[in-house]
């Protein structure tokens, strides 16, 4: 997130003034935070949504929390509560 901040405030900021026709730098909306999620779908083998979360954890640098079914649909054969995927919140620094 840092590199991301660093890049936002030197490159985006001026861009975005210029294009936007800013005065002030407060002017500019900032980024709160930044959320990275990987949906695998319903599959009974564990190990498939515990390597998606371990791919997610090196590129975020945070271990993911897993993400599951709002609803029932039976299209997918995924029953209510069934881990679908991963996701991961950035914020601040």
């Amino acid at each position: 997130m840092k590199m991301l901040l660093e890049k936002y405030k030197k490159e985006i900021v001026p861009q975005l003034m210029r294009e936007l026709g800013y005065k002030n730098v407060m002017q500019v909306p900032r980024i709160e935070k930044v959320v990275i999620n990987m949906g695998v779908g319903k599959h009974d083998d564990p190990k498939v949504l515990e390597g998606a979360m371990k791919n997610l954890a090196q590129i975020a640098g945070q271990w993911p929390v897993v993400t599951r079914a709002k609803r029932s649909i039976s299209d997918f054969k995924i029953r209510k509560g069934d881990p679908i995927g991963c996701k991961v919140t950035l914020r601040k620094e």
